[in-house]
Parts: structure tokens; C-alpha cells; sequence
């Protein structure tokens, strides 16, 4: 307590050692000046304003004025992209979980309706209109684009509803057809909302407005019980003695109203930077080709303008409204080097309490000993919590620095989804079954087409179904389904498309599985030596035990790691265990965290002191590997560099002498690392992606590595050789065919060119600020469909890409792509495999054939 001179009573003075969480900074906010004026104004349903919030003290405001709110406050952005964040921040701050009034790609009259998204509107209406019924939440977030979405009146909603009750008559396809007239899908096992299944008296349904599906047993035409269960064990949670649907259909534009009109009374309306908000919108608004059933910029601020509202700002603007200003300021970035951040932070605080939220408990184990040696620690001036601040600002009322973990080390900030249910994908039965024009190879007589099956009449009322094979010359041969064993689907290796059709009776065929047999030969004998020599010679073994320090960096991770990279993590670390060189495949699709793996691997080889390699095919892979491998590591004192063409040669030449003396942890590069100059000092693990693409002469070099060091292959299309090898046991292989959590799958459309088409594809795109690729199948016509793409959205940045470019400038293209420097990349081939650009969600191939 501090006395001011003259005054009778003491006044209290904020200090910053009662700073502690991001909920104590919410009360504290509170204090700043102009604060409790603005909080009167809008109980009196007048309009403020509030600035200063630089940073997540935007969210830290809203957070604060949501806690005083009579009903619930809405939040407001600019941004489709900013409002998981927005979210997170707010839920840090306020303790409590905001929901989210979400954005529709798709229109309530498209034939591929959303029934997630239609889903969760469709629940926040129902809790505004009825709150006595079901107490809404008091943080919603919304993008304006969301807003300006038409939504069912009230009145629509309870006229396209349907109420089933236990022990009520009803047929059950009757209600099954019910549901699928309004668009359900009907399927064998219910996943996802949207979806039904029909199984005899038992009827699955998941309403779109639902945490989860419901079972409707039937009695005769009775329903007998109406029961949620859990689609991923298919245990019931309960039972229910009613259940309402409300399914997506067609609706006149009469029956749409605006979601603001919903609001109950008591709802109070933050609009975060309001001048981004009317650009955002009339440039959603001009990007859209139908604009029915969305409503203009200015209805929509007119509609949420009838609730009491406040503009919540960075910069100050004049306004005649009781203003707060935030004593918030800005931070500057860090520079990302572990050596140097110790020292950043400690000037950045200035003397002032830091506060660091981080993503997970992992990281603040961490953190707490790498600054375990700085003054903010000695001085008990550092705070690290579990929470997410997605940019950081310094609070001069609070004295303190609010930092998040990712601004640290120059990281890109994750966010994971909250409160998902996970659905995992089917795996497919089989991938030899034969379809009528496969081709197929016949054990004796070579290759042929299957025709289908016939049924052969043998007399004496016999009949025999048979495989019909045509050969060479339009020859047929019949195989008796007793002998299905001679014939094999045939699997192409490469080179030609179409294979050559084998003569029935010619030598062709036996001299070529001579041939093919004393290459067999030839590769055994190479794989014996190789796997004699891994076996004679003693590998590098590495403890059993994690150490603290891997303990930690595996805690770090952002995500959740999925049953199969469990189990690969777990195989890759027992033979790095064992004496006998490493030599394991990690195959798993592109986003299936693969990459993750190999971190770890390398994490553990670093930590007992050894040095990693990583091969890659591309340059652009290398530079993109040595981004994740930095920002993963960032904490750690590992040196990480790579080897590109994009570096200068006097740069190569110095991290090769580095690398030589053994003072880089881990290189990264092309075939560039395989060359005689590049030596390291203690190599222990090299990581191979896409080994299929290297040339003959860099697989010899890594075959020698395979008898001496540990070797990590990670790739997505395995050549039939190496997928060989992991299956006859001569290579480990570990499959990663779990999808991470949230993955969605992908939909592909066949249709005509149409330019109305691809432009409402892109300008959606374009709207989640998300990229576009563009795949051309011809080099003399790309920059004439480029100037088409244009044309049709003049909006849009667009690069070309094609195999007649120099290898320099064709990779500056893709990296620029991958950078989001381009919003569109037109090019003639596929992206490299493995490389990553997590905002291309829509992908144009023209001229498929």
C-alpha cells in the first residue's frame, strides 16, 4: 500500500507480483483508464469504444467486458482465419471456452450442403431464441462473413423440425425416407453428422445440431427407445425420451432471416478493428457470384448496432463515444537463437514481470530450464503457465510482458482444435481385386487381359466358371477358377503404360523370366552381403532409456501424436537400441507425421552425441525441412543447418568445415550431401526422403552408410523393390495409416472447363486466405491459361511453374508458393512429394487424360 501526500486514505497500488496467470491480467485490465465509464455506456445501452489493444490485449479486453456482460457478448473479426485464435486467447484470459458461430463455404441451397457447420449454427440459434431453456455461452466469435450469412427464422426452424418420442407409431422406412428427402446421407456405419443407417428395426441418425448420433430401436412400428451412443465404440450414453430433427433443405429467401436478430436481450456486441471489418466484408461480398441469402456490410452493422456495442480498436480514432484506452504496448520479434533470446527477453522486460504461455506442460518444463539461469528467473520475475497468446503486448498498468511460446524462438504458432470428436478413416479390403480390362500375368504364358469371368458348359450338365485371358493377336485362354493361383494382377515397374501382350506359344516369355530370375539372383546375393555386413559389423547403440532432455522435447510436441506414430516412435527407438545398424521405412501419406518421427529419431542421436544427415530429393524439401527441424529444436542447443543451391558457395563451404569438426548436429540437403567434400566427424543416423529418387550413384553411397550407420527412410510411395524388402523382412517398415485427428477427406469433382466453376473455387479459397493449385497438362499454352486465371480473378497472385524452367528458377517459384508470396501456382506437374503447404485446400487439374 502506498499514501499519496495530502491524502486521508491509502491508495492501492497494482503491482505486478500478483500477476500469475492470464485470468489475474483480466481483472487487472479492469483498472485501466476509461474502463469503468465504458462498462456504464453500455449498460445503459449506449455504444464505447477501445483502443490500445494491441495483440491478444484484444482478446484480453473482450474477455474482461464478457465477464460483465448480462447474457453473453459477441465477438466480432474481420478474418475467417482469426477466429480459432481469437478463441483460444479469449478462453485463456476469461476461463471459459468461447463458442463459435462458424462461416459456410457452402450456401444453404448447395447440393453438397455442410451439415457440421449447418450443425453448430444451427445450435447457437436455438440457444439464443429459447436462453430460460438452454443457457447460452457467454463468449461467441464470429467472423463478419459468418454474420452476413442468412440463417432460419425462428419460425422456420420449428416448421422444418421433426420430434420423435418414445413409444410413438411410425414406420421406420417412413422416417428414413423422411431423411433422406432432406439430404442425409445414407451409409453402412454412422461417422459423421449428416449421416443414417438402416439395419432391420434399428435406425442410426447423427442431426446435424448434435454432439453425437442417436439409436431409435423399433418395436413392430413402435419405437421402443431413443438412445445417444458413442460412433467410435458404439456404447450408449444414456437414454432420451424424445429427440428433435432438423435437417438442411432449400429455403426461400422468406424464411431467412439475419443471426443478429437472433441475439437474446442482454447481448452485448464487440467489433474488433471496425474498419477491417467493412473492407473484409464488401470484398467477400464482391467476391461471391450469388449473392442470395447474404446480407450487405451495412444491414449487418446495422443490425448489431441496435445491441449495445463497442469498437475495439489498435489505434485511438476520434470518436464522441466514452472511449477506454488500453496502456498496451506492441513487442518487438525475437530473433530465435537460443543463445540470444536469454538475453532479448531479459531487455525486452524492462524490469517488469513475463508471462509465457505455453502450449502444453512439456514446453513449460522446458522453458523453466532454459531461463533457470537468467535474472528473470533469480529475480522470480518469469511466469510460465499452460495457455495460448497468440501475440504478445506488454500491459503498463499489469507490469508485465504476456508473451506466447512460439514468439520466443520464431515458431509458427499451432492451435489444436478443442472438444472434436475424432473419426477415423476405413482402410480399403483389398487392392488386387481384378475389374474387366486389368491387365494380368498367366504363370506360363505371359501377359494378358482379363475379360471377365464365364461360365463354360462341360457337358453331363457340368458347368465351370473360368477366367476369360486375352492375349496377343486378340488369342483367348480359359483358367478354371480352380487354378485362379496361376494368375496375378500385373504391376507395372515403371517405363511403359501399357505392357506388351504375350504371344500364346512363343519363347518370348520363357526367356524373359530367365532374365528375370538371374536378376533376382543377382539382387539377393546384394542383399546378403548387405544385410551379412550389418549383421557382422557392430552398430552404434544407443541408451534404452529416454533421457530428460528427449523426455521434454517429445512432451513439446504441439499435436496429438497418433496410435501409429506411437508404435513407429517406439520400433524406430528399440533398434536404435540395438547394436545391429538401424535400417527401418516409415511409410504413411503426406500430413500423416512422418516427419515426426524422424525428429525424434534424430533428437536421440544428437543427445548422445552423434550427427544426423537428412537426404531430400528437392531443394525446396531441404529448405522446408530445415524450417521444421529449427522451429522444432528451437530450445534445444542443437545446430541445424542445410545445403542448397539458394546458399552461396563461401556459406556450403563454411557448414562443411563446420560439419567436418563435428560442430553440426544435423545437415539437411540434397544429393549435394553425398559427394566426396562432405565429411562428417561422428555420423550416426541418416534419414532418407523418397529414396526412390535418388540417382544410381547416391543409392551406392547410402548402401554402403547401411552396414555401418543407422538409416531412417521415410517415404509416401515406396517402390515395389523397397516395399519388398520391408515385407520379406530384410528392411523393418512401420506404417503410419492412422489420419491425424480433424483430417478431413478429400472430394474430388469431374466437370467440364467452366470458368464460373473455378472462379467461385478460387474466391472461396481466397476468402480463408488459402492457396490454389493449378495443374496444367502442356509448357507452350501455360502462360495463356495463366493470363486466363487472371482474367477471371484479377485479384489473385499467380505464379507459373513448368519442366522447362531452369531447376533454379522453378524451385524460387515453388518456394515463393510455399512462403503464401502467390495465391495461385499454375504449373504442369504435381507438388514434390512430401512438401508441405498447409493453406492449398483446392486443386484444379485441367486436361486430366
Amino acid at each position: 500500500m502506498v499514501v499519496r501526500k495530502g491524502s486521508a486514505k491509502p491508495e492501492r497500488e497494482t503491482h505486478s507480483d500478483s500477476v500469475r496467470d492470464l485470468k489475474d491480467l483480466t481483472r487487472l485490465i479492469q483498472t485501466a483508464p476509461g474502463f469503468a465509464e465504458m462498462l456504464a455506456s453500455l449498460k445503459n445501452d449506449r455504444s464505447a469504444t477501445l483502443d490500445g489493444a494491441w495483440g491478444s490485449a484484444a482478446a484480453l479486453a473482450t474477455a474482461a467486458l464478457g465477464l460483465h456482460a448480462p447474457e453473453l457478448i459477441l465477438i466480432v473479426l474481420a478474418h475467417i482465419g482469426d477466429v480459432d485464435d481469437f478463441r483460444d486467447d479469449v478462453a485463456g484470459f476469461a476461463g471459459a471456452v468461447p463458442e463459435i458461430f462458424p462461416f459456410s463455404e457452402n450456401s444453404l441451397n448447395d447440393k453438397r450442403p455442410d451439415h457440421e457447420v449447418f450443425g453448430k449454427r444451427l445450435r447457437l440459434l436455438r440457444q439464443w431464441s429459447d436462453p430460460e431453456k438452454e443457457r447460452p455461452a457467454r463468449f461467441v466469435v464470429a467472423s463478419l462473413q459468418a454474420l452476413m450469412q442468412a440463417v432460419p427464422t425462428a419460425e422456420t426452424i420449428r416448421k422444418m423440425s421433426r420430434t420423435i418420442r418414445v413409444g410413438e407409431t411410425i414406420r421406420v422406412e417412413e422416417l428414413a425416407g423422411w431423411l433422406l428427402d432432406r439430404q442425409l446421407t445414407r451409409v453402412e456405419v454412422v461417422e459423421v453428422a449428416g449421416e443414417f443407417s438402416l439395419r432391420g428395426g434399428i435406425l442410426d441418425v447423427f442431426p446435424a445440431d448434435a454432439a453425437e448420433p442417436f439409436r431409435i430401436e423399433f418395436f413392430g412400428d413402435d419405437i421402443e427407445s431413443i438412445r445417444p451412443f458413442d460412433p467410435e465404440t458404439q456404447r450408449s450414453l444414456g437414454l432420451r425420451d424424445f429427440l428433435t430433427l432438423t435437417p438442411l433443405i432449400s429455403l426461400e429467401s422468406s424464411a431467412l432471416g439475419h443471426a443478429a436478430d437472433a441475439l437474446p436481450e442482454g447481448t452485448w456486441v464487440a467489433l474488433v478493428e471496425p474498419n477491417d471489418l467493412r473492407e473484409e466484408g464488401r470484398n467477400h461480398l464482391a467476391r461471391l457470384e450469388d449473392v442470395s441469402g447474404t446480407f450487405d456490410v451495412e444491414t449487418t452493422f446495422a443490425k448489431l448496432f441496435k445491441k449495445p456495442s463497442i469498437a475495439v480498436s489498435t489505434l485511438a480514432s476520434a470518436s464522441l463515444e466514452t472511449t477506454c484506452n488500453l496502456r498496451v504496448e506492441s513487442v518487438e520479434r525475437f530473433s530465435g537463437e537460443l543463445g540470444r533470446v536469454k538475453a532479448e527477453l531479459d531487455a525486452a522486460s524492462s524490469g517488469d514481470r513475463v508471462l509465457i504461455a505455453c502450449h502444453n506442460q512439456g514446453e513449460v518444463d522446458r522453458l523453466a530450464e532454459v531461463f533457470a539461469d537468467t535474472n528473470l528467473a533469480r529475480d522470480g520475475r518469469l511466469s510460465l503457465i499452460v495457455g495460448h497468446v497468440r501475440a504478445g503486448f506488454r500491459s503498463l498498468d499489469a507490469k508485465t510482458l504476456v508473451l506466447g511460446d512460439h514468439e520466443l524462438f520464431a515458431r509458427t504458432d499451432v492451435r489444436r482444435p478443442t472438444n472434436r470428436r475424432r473419426y477415423e478413416s476405413r482402410a480399403i479390403d483389398s487392392f488386387l481385386d481384378l475389374n474387366e480390362g486389368d491387365f494380368v500375368v498367366h504363370l506360363n504364358h505371359g501377359i494378358a487381359i482379363y475379360r471377365g469371368l464365364e461360365v463354360l458348359d462341360k457337358g453331363d450338365d457340368h458347368a465351370d466358371e473360368a477366367l476369360a485371358l486375352e492375349f496377343a493377336e486378340k488369342s483367348r485362354m480359359y483358367v478354371s477358377i480352380s487354378k485362379i493361383h496361376l494368375v496375378q494382377k500385373y504391376v507395372g515397374g515403371g517405363g511403359k503404360a501399357t505392357p506388351m501382350l504375350s504371344r500364346i506359344g512363343s519363347s518370348a516369355w520363357e526367356k524373359r523370366k530367365k532374365r528375370v530370375a538371374d536378376a533376382v539372383i543377382d539382387l539377393a546375393s546384394e542383399l546378403i552381403d548387405i544385410q551379412a555386413a550389418r549383421e557382422s559389423k557392430p552398430g552404434i547403440a544407443y541408451p534404452s532409456e529416454d533421457s530428460r532432455w528427449l523426455a521434454e522435447f517429445e512432451a513439446s510436441f504441439p499435436y496429438q501424436a497418433t496410435p501409429d506414430q506411437v508404435t513407429a516412435i517406439d520400433a524406430v527407438k528399440t533398434d536404435m537400441a540395438k547394436s545391429r545398424p538401424m535400417d527401418r521405412l516409415i511409410c504413411g501419406d503426406v500430413g500423416y507425421g512422418k516427419t515426426e518421427v524422424a525428429m525424434r529419431a534424430a533428437f536421440k542421436a544428437i543427445d548422445a552425441g552423434k550427427q544426423v544427415a537428412v537426404l531430400v530429393p528437392t531443394t525446396v524439401l531441404a529448405e522446408q525441412h530445415h524450417r521444421s527441424f529449427s522451429e522444432r529444436m528451437a530450445e534445444f542447443p542443437f545446430v541445424i543447418e542445410a545445403v542448397s543451391r539458394f546458399r552461396p558457395k563461401s556459406q556450403i563451404k563454411e557448414v562443411l568445415k563446420r560439419t567436418a569438426a563435428g560442430t553440426v548436429d544435423i545437415l539437411i540437403g540434397t544429393h549435394r550431401i553425398v559427394q566426396k567434400d562432405v565429411i562428417f566427424k561422428d555420423l550416426g543416423l541418416v534419414v532418407i526422403d523418397e529414396e526412390q529418387r535418388f540417382g544410381v550413384e547416391d543409392k551406392e553411397w547410402l548402401k554402403t552408410l547401411r552396414s555401418t550407420v543407422d538409416v531412417l527412410t521415410l517415404s509416401a510411395t515406396p517402390i515395389p523393390r523397397t516395399l519388398h524388402m520391408s515385407l520379406l523382412g530384410i528392411r523393418d517398415i512401420s506404417n503410419l495409416e492412422t489420419p491425424p485427428p480433424d483430417r478431413k477427406a478429400i472430394e474430388t469433382r469431374i466437370a467440364r472447363y467452366d470458368e464460373e466453376l473455378i472462379k467461385r473455387a478460387i474466391r472461396r479459397e481466397l476468402d480463408r486466405d488459402g492457396q490454389v493449385y493449378f495443374v496444367h497438362n502442356r509448357v507452350y499454352d501455360i502462360e495463356a491459361l495463366a493470363h486466363k486465371i487472371q482474367a477471371i480473378v484479377p485479384e489473385a497472385r499467380i505464379l507459373i511453374g513448368h519442366g522447362q524452367m531452369t531447376g533454379e528458377k522453378l524451385e524460387r517459384a515453388m518456394l515463393a508458393f510455399v512462403r503464401h508470396q502467390a495465391d495461385i501456382l499454375v504449373a504442369t506437374t504435381i507438388i514434390e512429394s512430401g512438401v508441405d503447404i498447409p493453406n492449398v485446400n483446392t486443386i484444379f487439374i485441367d486436361q486430366a487424360d
